[in-house]
């Protein structure tokens, strides 16, 4: 029997070590690649051409979202699982429209990773009961309980994490590929429409949503 071939990216190496046990104790699949960070991802993705692709949200460089997004477009066969600590619905709902087949959450990896491998492998989604149960509360509560993040594109959430978690301008083109000037008007634009003053106000905004650790 074939085994599965699993690429693990997540910036920390003992959960790296933690999930490929994980993987590998099945006796179906094997981890074929690891990377650190969202770039060392893509480049692993396009040397080893794993099966299916496990990738945390929150890594230096480009971000989970980031690196789901480029996935999708050049390997639209190839699926993704993204691994998170967060369990607030904007994530989830920014990782399925980037192209995620699965969501878990890393509490919930030990008893739900090994079968979200096998079901997005065989072409079906899967979703943690947490992220399940969020995205029904969304569609519950319609378009009368939208939270001000709504409004906002994924590249601007990911600009105002950023901008909470102190990066600079300069730092935030860097990693996304975009100009500082770019940034500076997404920063305008997540001013704007939240209605805030300043990088301190949009700190608090993301720490008070949970979108960032305090």
């Amino acid at each position: 029997m074939n085994s599965y071939k699993v690429l693990i990216a997540d910036d920390h190496s003992i959960v790296r070590a933690g999930l490929r046990r994980i993987v590998e104790e099945s006796g179906d699949m094997e981890v074929i690649a690891e990377a650190a960070d969202g770039k060392g991802a893509l480049l692993q993705v396009q040397k080893e051409l794993p099966d299916v692709a496990v990738i945390d949200i929150s890594m230096p460089g480009l971000d989970g979202l980031e690196v789901t997004s480029q996935l999708h477009a050049g390997y639209p066969k190839m699926p993704v699982i993204i691994l998170t600590m967060h369990e607030e619905e904007q994530y989830v709902i920014r990782a399925i429209e980037a192209g995620a087949m699965g969501y878990i959450t890393k509490r919930s990896a030990s008893e739900q990773l090994v079968n979200a491998i096998r079901k997005v492998h065989a072409g079906s989604r899967y979703l943690s009961a947490e992220a399940t149960d969020l995205l029904a509360l969304r569609i519950a509560r319609g378009s009368q309980g939208q939270s001000p993040l709504d409004s906002l594109s994924t590249r601007e959430l990911q600009v105002l994490r950023r901008l909470a978690m102190g990066h600079t301008n300069r730092e935030i083109a860097s990693a996304y590929g975009i100009s500082i000037k770019t940034v500076d008007t997404y920063r305008f634009r997540l001013l704007k429409k939240l209605n805030l003053r300043n990088n301190a106000e949009l700190s608090r905004f993301a720490i008070q949503n949970r979108l960032v650790e305090p």
